[in-house]
Parts: structure tokens; sequence; C-alpha cells
């Protein structure tokens, strides 16, 4: 059979897809949805429709044919792409995809909101039912974490009304679930309720993921079971701590505790903000999208959200009456409550909003820059002149590096890049000439010193921007430099410091902290990483040179010639210094073997 070949617009969305878990959707020209399925890898999956040589049946071909244009929703895990799967097909209802007439929801465990509650597993979520963790993709992770839950802390299972009046009235007596440890009988007064309590907040904390303790106490059992040979009892001991490793209990896309909610988020560069919505009913998230927004000023994220936040939601005509945002913003509307989520869940919520905004931004820079490939460079470098707050775009930028050990050695690199990228062919090695023993400082301002004049004496263009690898000395020092040359005003310079990668400006004491994601705090990372490197492989080389001089090169008589043959016969300098002298006699003869040996010894 013949490939389906895609059309230039879905070839070129194939090229932007991320490597990323997630949900895609399919729809045809009309824009009606077809098909929507999950991912472990969005770009790989969604790209395997169109570079198939056969098809598993008809309908996967017609589909692939009826294919022009495809939207994904980006997820933490595969497991929150297959419980977000499950609930846009129930919602959307796709041509292609297959309706489950049974119609069963994912499994969750409930702690039951009873008195000595019941740990057990449903389908069914109830307001004041109990807590609810899950939903579970697996039903046989279900019931291995559940097992492992009655396990370490034995409960009840049965359905009796064990109230404090029934107990007293001795109107139950023990079952076979006491007799063989699976309970300790609180239906006859034998547990109290605060130790059985305490077995439900261990449960709780299990289900919640926080399992150390958990491993803890498994680890410790296995290991005895192995020393008293067990190793059967050891062996199924080990399979529930893999299984307690794989345990997720928490889903972001299904949980039955948020309802009725709206999640905002945005990123934004140079020229636009992307604000992401998420849509969650009834506990479930059934729809997401991106949007958006050119700036016209220089208008910042918090802004631009508190003006399309009642927007989008007039768009999507919601009637949530509380929303989940990154940061805090201002309500139009007074009864809508605004949270920002600070960890669990809805932090999680947030996250993954952010994490499609920055996706789908990234997809547009992608679109742009298939069209018009210089546009990433021109972002860049209009992302950096905003961030450092520049003149001129830094179309030519300069770093240095010095590298020095005990202050033997010393050398300095300067790596250039160009439109953001490296310009190897201009990158220069130094050998440090004026300064004495390890001082960086100075190093640092004879290296610029020599740079300078040099560009300055040959006409050459000089940097928009120097990048000092160092913090406020190393600025200073550069900057001296500058001065005496007349281009204090001329070059913008910037350190960046190692521990918290802040960047330093000269006479500025307060840091600039960057976004770690940000480009420019890339481009300058980068610039910093290839100094080093340039500048550590130039002292590496002078050092070993260094070495071998000042040990064989200093033997009057010994010559290049000689010292080959002396390291070719004897491997070391070492060796030749432990060698007879009637042995190193044999390769380089009397004279200079006795001259050897006198070096030595002196």
């Amino acid at each position: 059979m013949i490939v389906v070949k895609p059309s230039d617009y879905i070839a070129n969305l194939l090229k932007r897809l991320p490597e990323e878990p997630g949900v895609y959707k399919h729809f045809n020209v009309d824009g009606e949805l077809l098909y929507v399925g999950k991912a472990k890898n969005l770009k790989k999956r969604v790209s395997s429709y169109f570079n198939r040589k056969t098809y598993e049946n008809r309908k996967t071909k017609a589909l692939v044919k009826k294919i022009a244009d495809i939207e994904w929703i980006v997820t933490h895990t595969e497991q929150d792409a297959l419980l977000l799967e499950n609930t846009l097909i129930k919602k959307h209802k796709p041509t292609y995809n297959i309706l489950l007439k049974d119609d069963k929801t994912f499994p969750f465990i409930v702690i039951k909101n009873e008195p000595y509650p019941r740990v057990m597993s449903t389908r069914q979520t109830m307001k004041g039912g109990g807590e609810y963790f899950g939903p579970f993709t697996s039903v046989r992770s279900m019931y291995t974490v559940l097992d492992l839950c009655k396990k370490l802390y034995p409960i009840r299972t049965c359905s009796l009304k064990l109230t404090e009046k029934n107990i007293k009235a001795e109107k139950f007596r023990v079952c076979l679930e006491y007799h063989i440890g699976n309970c300790l009988g609180p239906c006859v007064g034998k547990q109290s309720v605060e130790n059985h309590d305490k077995s439900i907040k261990a449960i709780r904390h299990i289900l919640k993921g926080n399992l150390s303790e958990v491993r803890e106490e498994l680890e410790k059992e296995m290991m005895s079971a192995a020393d008293e040979l067990a190793f059967e009892k050891a062996e199924a001991l080990k399979a529930k701590l893999k299984s307690l490793d794989k345990y997720q209990a928490k889903s972001t896309v299904v949980h039955p505790t948020i309802t009725n909610v709206d999640v905002f988020s945005v990123v934004s560069d140079t020229l636009a903000a992307y604000i992401n919505c998420m849509n969650i009913v009834s506990g479930a998230i059934v729809r997401g999208r991106t949007f958006e927004v050119k700036k016209k000023l220089d208008e910042s994220d918090k802004e631009i959200l508190e003006a399309a936040i009642p927007l989008i939601m007039e768009i999507f005509r919601s009637v949530s009456k509380e929303i989940y945002v990154p940061m805090k913003v201002s309500a139009k509307d007074s009864e809508l409550k605004v949270v920002v989520p600070q960890k669990g869940d809805k932090k999680r919520l947030v996250a993954m909003s952010e994490k499609n905004a920055e996706f789908y931004m990234k997809d547009k820079h992608k679109q742009q820059e298939q069209v018009d490939p210089e546009a990433a460079t021109i972002r860049l470098m209009q992302t950096m002149k905003a961030d450092l707050k520049l003149k001129d775009e830094p179309r030519h930028i300069e770093c240095f590096d010095n590298s020095n050990i005990q202050g033997t050695n010393p050398a300095s690199a300067c790596v250039v890049f160009k439109n953001g990228r490296p310009a190897k062919r201009d990158y220069r090695h130094f050998n440090i000439k004026t300064v004495k023993g390890p001082d960086d400082f100075q190093s640092m301002k004879e290296v610029v010193y020599r740079r300078y004049r040099r560009l300055t004496e040959e006409g050459a263009s000089l940097p928009q921007l120097l990048v000092i690898d160092g913090g406020k000395g190393q600025i200073s020092h550069a900057m001296e430099a500058l001065e005496q040359l007349g281009l204090e005003g001329v070059i913008k310079v910037v350190g960046i410091a190692k521990r918290l990668e802040e960047l330093y400006f000269p006479g500025d004491s307060v840091p600039l902290y960057l976004d770690k994601r940000s480009s420019t705090l890339k481009v300058i990372q980068q610039m910093r990483n290839e100094a080093h490197r340039f500048s550590l492989a130039h002292h590496r080389k002078k050092r070993s040179k260094g070495a071998l001089h000042s040990q064989l090169d200093d033997i009057k008589g010994v010559g290049a010639a000689n010292r080959e043959k002396l390291l070719a016969e004897f491997k070391s300098v070492k060796g030749v210094k432990s060698a007879s002298e009637v042995a190193l006699g044999e390769v380089v003869g009397k004279r200079i073997a006795a001259a050897i040996v006198a070096h030595f010894k002196s």
C-alpha cells in the first residue's frame, strides 16, 4: 500500500510536536473532531499515523486521509494522558473512537466517612461519602496498594454499624478475619478508636504518596526475611516494594474534590503573551485552550492575565465561581474566588496549565521559524536587549574566563558569539604576562585590556556585550581596563556568578535574577561554559608542556630527540630518575647519562 502523504501544513505541524506525554485530537477540514488519542511521546505517536506503509484496518486509513488539523494537550504523565483521553472521549464522542457501552469510570480508593472507617475500592464518588484517592488507570495496581495497606495496617472490612452504643451493648462477635489476623476486633472493643485512627492516618500517608516510612518498614522486613533464609517471603516483599515505587495515588486531570473550577496561567515573550485556560467540571478537565495576546505596550504578565480572565470566561461561557492562577490577580467579579495554590493537586493543575502555555508559545515560535529562519535570532536578540536593558541588540558578544592551578601556568580565553551562536574562528587564547601568582582580578584586567586595545588599533568591530565569568571583583577590574581604553560607555558589561546564576552589572550591588528557562540566561550560561572549556583546554596544554620541560629539558645535553628516546625506553620521568647510569648510557651515551644522574641527585 502507498503511504498517505500529509499536507504541507500537517508535515510542518508534525515537526513542531513536543516529545512529551499527552492527548492529541484529529480534526477534519470542517473542524469536526474525528479522534482523540493518548501518547507517551506525542511527536512519535502522531507522526506514526503518516509514516506507515500499511494500516491495520481500513478505518485507520480513512481517518488519516481526513485529518486536516491536529491539537494536543501536554500532561505530566502517561497515566494522566489516559485519564484525560477517557474524559474527552466521553464528553465529545468522536467519530472514530470506540465508545464503551458499560461507560465505567476509573476506580478510586475511598476512606469511608464512618466510625472505624473502612478502606475500600469504588467507582462512584459521592459528596460526603469519604476521602477519595485516585483514579487508578490499572485495577491491578489499585488492588496491590489496597492489599498492601491492609497487610501493613489491619483494619476491619465488615459493614457493621460500629457505634459506641452498639459496641457497649455487645451486639457483635468477632469473625474469621479477626482469628486470621486481618482485623483487630473493634466490634467487641478489642481495638480502640485512637489505635484505629492511627492506622487510618498511616494508610492516608500511603495513598497520598508519602511512602518513605512504609518503604523503610518493608525494607527492614525484607532484610529480616532474607537473614532467616525465608527467600520466598523476601521476594514477595520485594515485589511489594516495586509496586510501591510504581504507585501514584494522585491524578492531575481527574479529581473528585476539585470541581467547577477554571485554571489560568500565562507565559510571554517580547511581542506576545500566551494564556492557557482549563475548565474542570465534576472533577475532570473537559476543555483546555491557549490564547495569544499581542502586547501593545510593555504590559506585565499580571496585567495581561487580569484583563484576559473575564474575556476568556465569557468565550467559554464559564459559570465557575473559583479560579486557580499562578500569581495574585484582581477579579472584576466580586463573587469570583481567586486562589494561588502553594502545593498539592491544585498546584499541579496550575503547573500543567503553565506547561501547555509554554509549549504553545514554543510551537508559535517554531511556526514562525518555518516561514522565516531568521525569526529565532531576531526574537532572541530582542529578548536579550529587553532583559539586560541594552541600547542595541547584542549581535556580537564576548566572554572571558581565567584558568590556573595555584598560580602555575595562568591562562585566559575569550569566546565569541555572533547572533546568539558560537563564532569559533574568533576564539582567542591569552597567556598571562604581567601578573605573578594566582590573581584572577588582575589577570582579568590584563586580558580585557589587551583584547580591546588590539581591536581598537586594528579598527575591528567591538562587541555590544561583554560577559565576565565571576562576580563584582572580576567586573570592576574589567571595567578598569575598559576605562583606560575609553570604552566604558561603548561596551555593556555583565558578570555571571556561579552560586545562584545571578547577573551583576557594574556599579549595581543588587543582582538580576532571570527565570531559569530564560533564553537570555541560557545564552550567557552557554558562553560561560564554553569559555571555561576553551580556557581549561589551553591551560592543560601549557601545564603538560611545562611539566615535561621542567623535568628533562633543563638537563644540559638532553634535547628533544634524547628526551623522546628516554621516555620511549623508561616510559616516564620517574622511570628515567630511577634508572641506573649504565642503563641511561645505553640509550643516550655515557656523558649525557652522567649529567642526568647528577641533575637528579642535586
